[in-house]
């Protein structure tokens, strides 16, 4: 079997995985003991801003649908965010800040835009809140808008639902500490965003 084609199907592998999970019913309880572990885990990600995470992720809309191998680098508000078609090979890299976003792979020129979802959802059809994205890929609240939460029977978010989206904990890193989603599922109207995360390293 060439590499090539053995990083396709083991793209193929983990993207069924993300599709399989879906099936598998949320367990969700909650108790007053709850509230407070996430905030923990909350202030003890809050230093840590220099991360990067290696996923499958897969974006459908009712007009598309996309998917591919997912290398995201983020340095406080600096990003890099890398993906690469599985079968394709076509790679689509957006970097930035706060202020600014560039977006590569989609034509021939670099696309430029102040505001990181206007760029996405021009540009490529992805109506996603990065921002909101960065926190809750962490499983973490975005900052700025109340949120709701629902929590597993290990005390980690279940459900976050905030600004219309729906964040779903599928399974958790829990030997990390703190523990780190491993499995996410993030919805909103027709929009959604499966990620299965293979790897997470942080810069202390």
């Amino acid at each position: 079997m060439s590499g090539a084609l053995a990083r396709v199907r083991l793209a193929f592998a983990g993207l069924l995985i993300v599709l399989l999970t879906a099936c598998v019913p949320m367990r969700v309880k909650m108790h007053t003991a709850t509230p407070a572990a996430q905030d923990a885990r909350e202030a003890a990600l809050a230093s840590r801003t220099h991360w990067t995470l290696d996923a499958h992720i897969a974006v459908s809309t009712d007009r598309d649908s996309n998917s591919g191998e997912l290398d995201w680098r983020q340095a406080g508000e600096s990003y890099v965010f890398t993906v690469r078609g599985p079968i394709t090979g076509k790679t689509l890299k957006l970097t930035g800040d706060a202020q600014h976003a560039v977006l590569e792979g989609v034509d021939a020129r670099p696309s430029e835009d102040s505001d990181v979802q206007r760029l996405l959802r021009e540009r490529i059809g992805w109506d996603v809140p990065l921002a909101s994205l960065r926190a809750w890929v962490r499983g973490l609240r975005a900052q700025g808008t109340p949120a709701q939460l629902q929590y597993n029977e290990q005390d980690l978010p279940a459900l976050i639902e905030q600004d219309g989206w729906k964040i779903e904990y599928r399974d958790w890193f829990s030997d990390r500490t703190p523990a780190l989603p491993r499995i996410v599922f993030a919805s909103h109207g027709t929009t959604r965003v499966k990620m299965a995360i293979e790897t997470w390293s942080f810069d202390e």
